[in-house]
């Protein structure tokens, strides 16, 4: 073993989780994917292992670590498939004659818990850099570069690192670096995202909002409810195509298709930095209690929302975010295995 292994000794594995959760949010953001990105740093974990004899410590292990997961993420983004959201599929569908048409095919943006990608700061001004740059509107935007563009921005823009340092990492010159960068920030500022503010911590305004929102949802109250969004809000529900843009089509939406949610229970989260509720539906079977319907991701901008992104498959991301998997009558919660 290497002098620098020996340094290391059983402590290496300690070391590198160390960097457990910002290589998440990396790969995270590089791949659109929570699972797949838990899969990557895993990946990275491994290889850092077997290859460790060639670690000569000229680099930081975080650095190195680094490399390797971006190289992982390169070649799982090699077959060219990127992830998207309903909106970059189709225009707005209209209530009247919106139906529910899964798309098994797409790939789709994945949401992820604040906790999996966003490392502890007490500075405030990163901890905003880091919540902005995992914003589903951004992370979706992302998915518009190719992915050595889309490191080289990550990279540079997300995590601060040097020009010199990137092309180390990418193996390249700083000029390449530069002008990958330089396209990458074009390809952004073409495409459109909506601003939107973080969960945490809440103005008085915010929280205003969510426990408004809260309040006419569960009561079901769509007049009110409506009060709250934007005038251009937009409703999506992957793995559904279906998107909704405005108060009226969204209103009617609820009221008609979406009845079925007349009396659900919220339980309030966070996902990409912003405020989610677990929704949860009475039983289909009329019995005493709720079960899971739709992990909610709520754009907020200016005190009103801007985004309902309604994830419904719920067996994969109740377990991820702590969700129970069903509410009882008494109001108590029955947690998963």
């Amino acid at each position: 073993m290497s002098d620098v292994a020996t340094s290391f000794g059983s402590d290496l594995d300690a070391a590198m989780d160390r960097y457990r959760v910002e290589l998440t949010g990396y790969c995270y953001r590089m791949l659109g994917s929570s699972f797949d990105a838990e899969d990557a740093v895993q990946d990275t974990y491994v290889r850092a292992w077997r290859s460790f004899e060639k670690f000569e410590g000229r680099s930081s292990l975080r650095s190195w670590l680094y490399r390797i997961a971006t190289n992982v993420c390169l070649d799982l983004l090699s077959a060219g498939r990127k992830r998207a959201r309903p909106m970059d599929l189709s225009a707005p569908q209209h209530q009247a004659s919106a139906v529910l048409n899964e798309r098994p095919e797409v790939t789709w943006l994945e949401p992820v818990p604040d906790g999996r990608v966003l490392p502890q700061t007490a500075d405030p001004a990163e901890m905003a850099l880091a919540k902005e740059s995992v914003r589903l509107a951004f992370v979706a935007a992302l998915q518009h570069l190719p992915a050595k563009q889309r490191a080289v921005l990550i990279l540079r823009e997300v995590l601060a690192w040097k020009a010199d340092e990137v092309a180390t990492l990418l193996d390249t010159t700083v000029a390449s670096v530069n002008s990958a960068l330089q396209r990458a920030r074009a390809t952004l500022a073409a495409t459109r995202t909506r601003e939107s503010e973080s969960a945490d911590p809440l103005d008085a305004g915010q929280v205003k909002l969510l426990e408004q929102y809260l309040s006419a949802f569960e009561a079901y109250d769509i007049s009110r409810l409506t009060t709250l969004l934007h005038e251009d809000a937009v409703l999506s529900m992957p793995p559904f195509d279906l998107w909704l843009r405005g108060r009226e089509d969204i209103a009617a939406w609820h009221l008609n298709q979406g009845i079925g949610c007349k009396g659900s229970r919220l339980i309030a989260t966070t996902a990409n930095g912003m405020p989610a509720f677990g929704q949860y539906r009475p039983r289909e079977d009329g019995a005493p209690g709720w079960t899971p319907w739709a992990l909610q991701v709520l754009e907020v901008s200016q005190g009103r929302i801007t985004g309902l992104n309604a994830f419904l498959d719920t067996a994969r991301w109740f377990p991820l975010f702590g969700l129970p998997e069903q509410l009882e009558e008494s109001g108590e919660v029955q947690q998963g295995a």
